[in-house]
């Protein structure tokens, strides 16, 4: 059975703390002048300054092993603490107004959109239960993570883990061997199935924004996620029916949270995938809004304590809320409650990520700097003397960089670093375009905090029952199925050899 779940009111309220540090800190640098316009100065800053970010990382990786009840009670303020880490020493050194002015917009730019995009496909599809009994047979697993792996670039590599991962982990309540499933799911459905449409990975959608085609994804990245579909696919298939006919006939628990026999299989909560198509048409609107006539078409902002405020991610925002706020009316609570409905997900996602999104401000202004600032030898390593771009280079360091970091602004550090222009990455720098878009959403699969729904598949399923392994714990199954399979996309899409 799902695990019971209270809200802690000292994990959200250092979430909320967090968010008003931001929030007041800039309302005071307004009112004294204003920060708006300041950043950090990437090329002056060493890497001392990635340190706190280094801090919040290893926090996760290590002490749900080494300290779980410490964690577990206290990863809100460990969370808050490597934030004021970082910001107050940003403080002393570059003063109240710049450091007031990045956490705010940090916040609005970057962190309320993620979490309330992530909040909403959370909610709504946590409304959309499958009734009946799913037995998790090695096929029926390999067919659910097909279809959830199509449909993550058609709804976001989010919302089609959202939808699925409850079904698929409740049809597997009655195996033994059930991590494998998890992780092979984050593989799949929750970044690789992300790659043929800007809905399917918020680097993608960057891209959009800049002037990359809607359907360039499409043509472009094809081929490699088809390869390693299918590769993966087969794989999971082969592990699955050898650890099945390990476990022999161990009998499934015929709708245990119902307690119901012979229930026919059917789909409760439908009207979620409305809602759920709905938030798709908000993210495309915020996208296509500019191109739109007046007044929906709109480029208009407002100013917040400095920071520009788009009318139209507002728009975005406030809808994506909207929906939210239907399905949690519209859906009944014994429904969520049978499809093991809890919130700590997104509550544990939305605390430790407020601290990643503030520690990672100056890992970030460090990479913006280029071949000036400290991982300079990074921006330089992807380029030939001539100037000529190494396209294996980049899709290894676009990759690497987004598995720790974000891998939306990693994406758009290596596409201004190759020019640019998107219609010159769409013609003769294609190849290093395919090369930044594969990095970016390939390899968030290598770490939990490579993608955003990576670390919230780990919490549903640690709820449902799962013994997931540590950060470092599924770094060993990433590195040791998924990096092969990227050396042979390497030969194959980006040949190293030839450096082209």
């Amino acid at each position: 059975m799902p695990r019971a779940f209270s809200l802690r009111r000292p994990s959200l309220a250092l979430l909320l703390a967090l968010l008003t540090t931001g929030l007041g800190s800039a309302g005071l640098a307004y009112g004294a002048g204003g920060g708006e316009g300041k950043s950090l100065p990437g090329a002056e800053l060493d890497l001392l300054w990635v340190l706190p970010f280094v801090g919040i990382l290893l926090s996760i990786a290590l002490m749900p092993l080494f300290l779980p009840r410490i964690w577990h009670h206290h990863f809100g303020k460990i969370s808050f603490g490597w934030a004021i880490v970082f910001l107050l020493p940003c403080m002393v050194v570059y003063g109240w107004g710049t450091t007031s002015f990045l956490a705010w917009e940090t916040v609005a730019h970057e962190y309320l959109p993620f979490i309330i995009l992530l909040f909403a496909l959370f909610t709504i599809s946590g409304g959309v239960r499958i009734k009946g009994s799913l037995v998790g047979t090695p096929a029926l697993n390999t067919g659910i993570l097909a279809i959830g792996t199509v449909l993550a670039s058609l709804m976001g590599t989010t919302g089609a883990a959202m939808l699925l991962i409850r079904p698929l982990c409740r049809a597997n309540d009655h195996r033994k061997h059930r991590v494998h499933t998890v992780v092979f799911f984050i593989f799949l459905v929750a970044n690789i199935g992300g790659s043929l449409t800007p809905l399917g990975d918020p680097p993608l959608f960057l891209g959009f924004l800049k002037g990359v085609s809607f359907f360039w994804p499409t043509k472009a990245m094809f081929l490699p996620m088809l390869m390693l579909s299918v590769l993966l696919l087969v794989l999971y298939y082969i592990v699955d029916t050898v650890l099945s006919r390990r476990e022999g006939e161990t009998l499934p628990m015929n709708n245990i949270e119902t307690g119901k026999e012979g229930e026919r299989l059917g789909l409760e909560g439908s009207v979620n995938l409305l809602l759920l198509a709905g938030v798709v048409l908000f993210v495309l609107y915020s996208g296509f809004a500019a191109d739109l006539p007046a007044p929906l078409g709109t480029e208009a902002y407002f100013m917040v304590y400095g920071v520009d405020i788009k009318v139209a991610n507002l728009v975005r925002d406030l809808g994506l809320l909207g929906l939210a706020g239907l399905s949690l009316v519209l859906t009944a609570n014994e429904s969520r409650k049978l499809n093991g409905f809890t919130w700590f997900p997104i509550i544990e996602v939305a605390t430790l990520f407020a601290g990643i999104f503030m520690t990672i401000i100056p890992a970030l202004a460090i990479l913006r700097a280029g071949s000036a600032g400290a991982l300079g030898w990074v921006i330089d390593g992807v380029t030939r003397a001539d100037g000529t771009p190494l396209n294996a280079a980049y899709f290894w360091a676009t990759g690497i960089l987004s598995s720790f970091l974000d891998n939306a602004p990693t994406y758009l550090v290596f596409f201004n670093s190759a020019g640019g222009d998107p219609e010159q990455l769409m013609g003769e720098l294609s190849g290093t375009l395919l090369a930044i878009s594969a990095g970016a959403v390939f390899m968030g699969a290598v770490t939990y905090i490579g993608n955003a729904p990576n670390f919230m598949v780990r919490s549903i399923a640690e709820d449902r029952g799962v013994k997931m392994p540590s950060f470092f714990g599924y770094m060993l199954w990433s590195c040791g199925i998924l990096m092969p399979l990227f050396v042979i996309v390497t030969f194959v899409f980006f040949n190293p050899l030839s450096g082209s």
